[in-house]
This record gives C-alpha cells, structure tokens and sequence, in this order.
C-alpha cells in the first residue's frame, strides 16, 4: 500500500512539472460524518485544495459541540493539471469530477482569478454568508461599490442588501457555483 501512495505521489509530482494547473471542480461522495472527506485526503497527499467552510453546532447526548465543517459537503475545489487529477480520481473512489451540462466528459473549471479572490475574501472573514446563485435576487445587490483598502482592496462588486442588517457585506461569486457574502468595514465603501 504505502508503495502505490509512494507512485502515485510521484506521478501526481511529475505531472504538475509540467504545468497547466487549473481549479476543478470536484465532488466528495464520503458521507458527511466520514473521518477522512476528500479536503483532509488530498491535503495529505499534498494537493493545493479548498472546500468553503462554516461553524455548525451538533447536539450529541444533550451537549452541543460546535465544528468546523464545509458548507456544502460534497462540493470541493482542486488545483491540479487534468493528467495528476486524473490519477488521483482513479485511486480515490469517493472523488469525482463534476462535469458541464449538455458537454460530454468535459469537467468544470473555474478561472484562477476568481478562485483566488473567492478565496481570500472568504478566509479573511470570520463568518461569511453562503447563498446558492439563486437565493440572490437583483433586489439585494443593487449598489455597485469599490473597495479601497483593507484586505480586498481594489475590489469591484456589488454590496448585498438585506433587510435589518446593519453589518455591509459585499458580495463574492464563483458563476453558477457558490455565492459569498463577505463582511466589510463602511470606511473602506466607495460607491461607484
């Protein structure tokens, strides 16, 4: 076993010397209390990865303990070549690509721009909100804003509107994938 870890490492190196790392999108089949999901599994192996995560509270025996655990389960995201990610899929039974509507075997990719100011919005904040593309109407995010300053700075978005929040978020997306709100000081605010 440990010989196959070794090869398949090896092979997973090889591959990413040759360039052409994308993000993928992925899919986690382990069941969401499975104590090694594929975020840890591909962390061990050394594979740059990123699954958004939120604090849950789970009651067990009448305590409630509080855990760190992804938004979504079985959504993660993957930044290998398509040749290293392929080897390591044919390992892992409980991996797989997600693949593009109405295009046959053609995975899903999200552009290195937005996948790295996804995530460093979410990681600078504390508690970031997640929504589904479709939860956002146009009604909640109707003023375009810049940030200056601050860890976003320069960033251009649209500030989410919700009714009694007296906190500004602006909002973060990955197309059609994951919608993020992100907490942001009012000083660091221009309106465009």
């Amino acid at each position: 076993m440990a010989d196959g870890k070794e090869t398949l490492s090896g092979n997973v190196g090889l591959m990413r010397a040759l360039g052409g790392r994308q993000w993928f999108v992925m899919r986690d089949l382990t069941r969401s209390n499975a104590l090694r999901p594929a975020y840890l599994l591909l962390e061990q192996m050394g594979v740059k990865n990123f699954t958004p995560m939120t604090w849950k509270i789970f009651v067990r025996n009448g305590v409630g303990q509080r855990r760190y655990v992804p938004v979504i389960h079985d959504l993660l995201f993957v930044y290998e070549t398509r040749e290293a990610l392929d080897l390591i899929v044919g390992s892992v039974a409980t991996l797989q690509y997600r693949f593009l509507r109405n295009a046959y075997m053609t995975p899903m990719t999200v552009s290195n721009d937005d996948m790295e100011r996804f995530i460093v919005a979410v990681e600078g904040d504390v508690a970031p909100r997640y929504y589904r593309p479709e939860e956002i109407t146009p009604a909640m995010y109707n003023r375009r804003i810049r940030i200056i300053g601050g860890r976003l700075n320069g960033y251009e978005g649209c500030l989410l509107t919700t009714r009694g929040s007296k906190v500004k978020r602006v909002i973060v997306e990955l197309p059609s994938l994951l919608v993020a709100a992100v907490e942001v000081k009012p000083e660091y605010i221009q309106l465009i």
